[in-house]
């Protein structure tokens, strides 16, 4: 298992993610993760560099105060800068490369300097202001504990900057230097991905950051590169930080009394109208409220009666259905529930589907296609009591994955069958996506919809009340629309596995044997996230789960016996093979690993819907 963990983890870090930005202000006293950049021993010393900007305030206002600054030669930063000579005055903000050594020193990465105070100061001056934030002001205290608050004339202090060597896998993707760059107000993710040269998606990556995050001034990032640094300097620069105030004019009074008459009246006017707007609304919820309890003791005094009307006509066909006494799900108790659903009468069905014709139209087990109002719909063959669970479970949640319930019909006899009306997304379950030869689903979709049916199964399990378990996940009831995404189905069907028909230790779940605890909740979302990683190993694959143990004797290859060389050609040979050579085998590799895990034979050991999201999500 400690093995299938670090293959994910290496596998999401395709993009160098190796390190975490630290949001807090240079000169903070909070030490978080990002505050200096993580190493372990084995990692070797690397050349990289850094990012300093021209600054006359504390006398670098040229290269050779900046190569003696860094300890560096002047002529290394005229090459690297474009600079002609060392005396040269640069614009103020002038951005200047920098090299340096970086090392692993315990547990940190730093670039080790010495530095000697030329005027008496304060920590934060000298991390902030002469360093610029290439260190936190915490860090250069605990590296000089000896010194107090303010630090003298003279003294010698030792001043390890942040920096970062590329890890393994980084480097199997090809970055070479991780450059350590301070951020100033208005400096943004976009612009200083534009003035590398890279894609924001990797600078993201470098730092742990989500899409549309914010970096702060008197920060630090890491910009991958693949290749020497060059800066564009034609991107602009950042804009300078604001002055503390705003220069102030006088302005003269004047002593308009009419203007001032105005002002008096027309406040009057505005109060009164206020005063207008308040009791009209108070009026407005005192008549809502007495129309509510009016309805409400109306709908009481009709549930206090069972017989009522199953079917109204229906507003798509027009078709006037049959009325009975018996039903418990009539549309007078549904008036009661906050979900709007359409109520069909079966001629209405039965039209829809060609009287139920298994040539043309059935694709399920009770489940057959047709057509209402010229709007492609899913109707589902269901016991009468079963009914009610499912129109209960689709009141109760909301989301764009999963597939919509339109109406019911109450059949011929209410205490024998009914129907349920779902939409039909365009191109019809996952399975036959997978085996459409003529249209092959590609690579970046099929992640998209590993991502889509996570996300819907995270839903279920954590954000509704109490949580709910699918029971019932495969590549059959999972759905694809026409824009590509997943949608799932069999919301609050019998479950495929109930806890009636488990024994206390194995359940069989798409074709595969699921070992398994006795029924609980706990258990029972364990058997979802088993029957998830079946799903990505068909997406992988293209194979179906129908083929038993096949897909899971095709992946022990991960379990560690395997050399890296033939572990990544063992996967290649597990692929798809109508996905020839557009994929990335570093997705690949995390997919089939996460999908590993996920059929674990302990449901303790098989992550949960969150850690998968959490995974997926850099892949989308």
């Amino acid at each position: 298992m400690i093995y299938a963990l670090f293959l994910i983890w290496v596998a999401a870090s395709s993009s160098s993610a190796q390190q975490f930005y630290d949001p807090s202000d240079c000169s903070s006293d909070a030490s978080n993760q990002g505050s200096r950049y993580t190493c372990d021993s084995a990692q070797q010393p690397c050349r990289t560099f850094l990012v300093y900007r021209a600054n006359q305030h504390f006398g670098h206002q040229n290269l050779l105060n900046i190569s003696a600054l860094f300890q560096v030669e002047s002529d290394e930063l005229l090459d690297l800068n474009n600079i002609a000579s060392p005396l040269e005055t640069l614009k103020r903000g002038r951005e200047v490369l920098v090299p340096i050594n970086c090392s692993c020193s315990g547990e940190y990465f730093q670039a080790s300097l010495s530095y000697i105070v030329s005027e008496r100061t304060s920590f934060p001056e000298i991390a902030c202001g002469v360093f610029e934030g290439l260190l936190k002001s915490l860090t250069l205290l605990q590296e000089n504990p000896s010194q107090g608050t303010d630090v003298e004339t003279g003294v010698k202090l030792d001043v390890p900057l942040r920096c970062a060597c590329p890890g393994g896998f980084a480097r199997f993707n090809g970055v070479k230097y991780l450059v350590t760059y301070p951020i100033l107000e208005g400096d943004g993710i976009t612009p200083l991905s534009m003035k590398f040269s890279i894609a924001p998606e990797d600078l993201l990556a470098a730092n742990h950051l989500e899409p549309k995050s914010t970096v702060y001034p008197n920060t630090t990032v890491l910009v991958p590169l693949k290749s020497d640094p060059v800066i564009n300097l034609n991107v602009p620069d950042s804009p300078p930080p604001t002055p503390g105030f705003l220069p102030t004019t006088t302005v003269e009074k004047t002593k308009n009394t009419k203007l001032r008459k105005l002002y008096i009246a027309g406040s009057v006017v505005g109060f009164f109208l206020i005063v207008v707007a308040l009791l009209a609304c108070g009026f407005y919820v005192k008549a809502v409220k007495k129309w509510k309890g009016e309805r409400l003791q109306s709908f009481t005094d009709r549930n206090s009666v069972l017989s009522c009307s199953t079917a109204r006509s229906s507003p798509r066909s027009g078709q006037t259905g049959r009325s009975s006494t018996n039903s418990c799900l009539s549309p007078d108790l549904l008036a009661g529930i906050k979900f709007s659903l359409y109520n069909y009468g079966i001629e209405d069905i039965k039209r829809a589907t060609n009287d139920f014709n298994e040539d043309t139209n059935k694709i399920g087990e009770q489940v057959y296609k047709g057509l209402i109002d010229n709007e492609s719909v899913m109707i589902k063959q269901m016991r009468f009591e079963d009914t009610r669970q499912v129109i209960d479970m689709h009141s109760k949640i909301n989301h764009v994955n999963i597939v919509s319930l339109h109406g019911v019909c109450y059949g011929e006899n209410d205490f024998a069958w009914s129907y349920l009306i779902f939409e039909l997304p365009t191109n019809g379950c996952l399975r036959n996506c997978l085996s459409n030869q003529a249209n092959r689903l590609s690579w970046r979709r099929r992640t998209q919809i590993a991502f889509d049916v996570a996300t819907i199964l995270h839903y279920l399990h954590y954000c509704i009340f109490p949580s709910y378990a699918h029971m019932s996940v495969n590549s059959r009831n999972i759905y694809v629309t026409s824009k590509w995404r997943a949608k799932l189905a069999n919301i609050g069907s019998t479950l495929a596995v109930s806890a009636s028909t488990m024994n206390d230790k194995f359940v069989t779940v798409n074709g595969l044997v699921a070992p398994q605890n006795p029924m609980n909740e706990a258990a029972s979302v364990k058997v979802d996230v088993f029957a998830f990683g079946v799903v990505l190993l068909e997406l992988i694959s293209g194979k179906e789960a129908a083929q038993g143990s096949f897909l899971k004797d095709s992946i022990r290859f991960l379990g560690g016996g395997s050399n890296e060389g033939g572990c990544f050609e063992q996967l290649r040979s597990f692929i798809d093979p109508c996905l020839k050579n557009e994929y990335l085998i570093a997705e690949a590799l995390c997919l089939a690993v996460l999908a590993k895990a996920c059929i674990e034979d302990d449901p303790l050991r098989r992550p949960s819907m969150d850690d998968i999201l959490k995974v997926l999500g850099r892949m989308v």
